[in-house]
């Protein structure tokens, strides 16, 4: 393989945007961003130790889409321009067309090397720790079944051997349809991102059964009463999840920058599905906050007294502003109790509080309450969309602060509102009360 050293790019890129608008090889308002992406590949190329020129293309666009943080119709432009130089115009080379991020080259021929391989690509998609971590649990699972079950390499598993996982995970395992559906994601993209393969014949797949589930909601008596038993930051975050409709995580990566106290907004980032959002930063919480925060901030100025004091930042937005990590606009609201080594950059930081943690201050909260349903930290957030459709708010306003992409998901709190409010009277009742039954 030929590797393009010390290339002059004063005379190779206008003979190569001649040659592109010659043949008509691509519009001509896209020339000069081609003949830029094959300026970057060379000299990238350059500085790079790897002869391989297909391992050099696939580093080469790993490095735009972090460093450049561009999406994946970019990225296929860079590719494009690449085999157009490499296979169209320049002599000596042979191209091979890749997709981005393919792993073939890679020669995965064990299990540790497809775990090596999808855990790069989910971290080059912006996936959150914990998924990364859930998808690469399925995907180690998976791959024991197939070792157990046909005793061959993993690389060689197919669309069947995913139904049969499935299948087995409905009638041997009974795990409940959210827990399979999630099973069959992270194998998803385990096939369509690593082992580039499409999953065919999973029609036949075994479904785990689902009835319709109605969501647990407290009354506004159990709420004020749970509110009642709890004090500190166990009463902060119990406010924001029923006050302002969060899910667990959304309020444990809650940072400083996103509450406005003028605006009575509460700006939620990232949520499920990669979105933002706005909802509301509840009155009643505002003194409580302001005094947790000056907490908060001593904390953070004594991190930074010691040399620490950074948070973790997404999308590669450290590189970008490498000095945000340290500001206050950036810290979280609910900061762990340690500092501790992050998983993926090995720097000591401060971290939020975990997921566990509130799941502890929520569930100590009910004990002594007297509430004997089934409540979860889920469920302040399933009071606060039925609370609000109780005192008359639209539904599609609700979906809004909620968060739901369809408002199908919003609409089963109808149903938890229509049997709160339109009980019917027991015929035991009306037996008793001796109004007639007519016969």
């Amino acid at each position: 393989m030929v590797l393009l050293t010390n290339p002059r790019l004063k005379d190779i890129l206008p003979q190569f945007q001649g040659f592109l608008a010659d043949k008509k090889l691509t519009d001509e308002k896209y020339i000069p961003f081609y003949a830029l992406r094959v300026s970057q590949f060379l000299t990238f190329t350059n500085r790079e130790e790897d002869k391989d020129m297909e391992i050099l293309i696939h580093k080469f666009l790993d490095h735009l889409r972090i460093k450049e943080n561009i999406g994946d119709a970019l990225i296929r432009q860079a590719q494009d321009a690449i085999k157009l130089y490499l296979y169209h115009y320049k002599d000596g080379i042979r191209f091979r067309e890749v997709r981005f991020g393919q792993a073939d080259h890679l020669a995965l021929s064990s299990s540790a090397d497809v775990i090596r391989e999808m855990k790069r690509c989910i971290r080059l998609k912006h996936y959150s720790y914990s998924t990364e971590q859930t998808y690469l649990d399925w995907a180690k699972r998976f791959f024991a079944y197939i070792v157990e079950t046909k005793k061959i390499n993993v690389v060689e598993c197919d669309g069947n051997d995913v139904k049969n996982f499935l299948s087995h995970l409905a009638l041997r395992h009974q795990v409940s349809s959210s827990t399979q559906n999630q099973a069959f994601n992270a194998l998803l993209f385990l096939f369509r991102e690593v082992l580039k393969k499409d999953l065919c014949n999973i029609s036949g797949t075994v479904k785990a059964k689902r009835g319709m589930k109605l969501p647990v909601v407290l009354s506004v008596e159990e709420v004020k009463t749970l509110l009642s038993h709890l004090s500190g930051k166990g009463l902060l975050i119990a406010q924001l999840l029923y006050g302002s409709g969060l899910r667990l995580m959304e309020c444990a990566r809650l940072r400083v920058k996103d509450l406005d106290f003028d605006g009575n907004l509460l700006y939620v980032r990232s949520g499920k599905g990669d979105n933002d959002r706005t909802t509301v930063l509840p009155e009643a919480a505002k003194a409580g906050l302001k005094s947790h925060l000056e907490k908060v901030k001593a904390l953070h100025e004594k991190d930074l007294a010691a040399g620490y004091g950074e948070v973790y930042l997404p999308d590669e937005l450290d590189r970008k502003y490498p000095n945000a990590g340290k500001m206050w606009g950036w810290q979280y609201v609910f900061p762990a109790q340690q500092l501790s080594i992050d998983p993926r950059s090995g720097k000591i930081r401060r971290h939020h509080i975990t997921d566990k943690a509130i799941q502890s201050a929520i569930r100590k909260g009910f004990q002594g309450t007297g509430i004997v349903k089934h409540a979860t930290v889920h469920t302040l957030r399933h009071s606060f969309a039925t609370h609000l459709l109780m005192n008359g708010i639209n539904i599609r306003e609700i979906q809004d602060l909620l968060g739901h992409k369809n408002v199908e998901t919003t609409m089963i709190y109808t149903h938890v509102l229509r049997n709160m409010a339109n009980v019917p009277k027991s015929p035991l009742d009306m037996l008793e009360e001796g109004v007639p039954i007519s016969e």
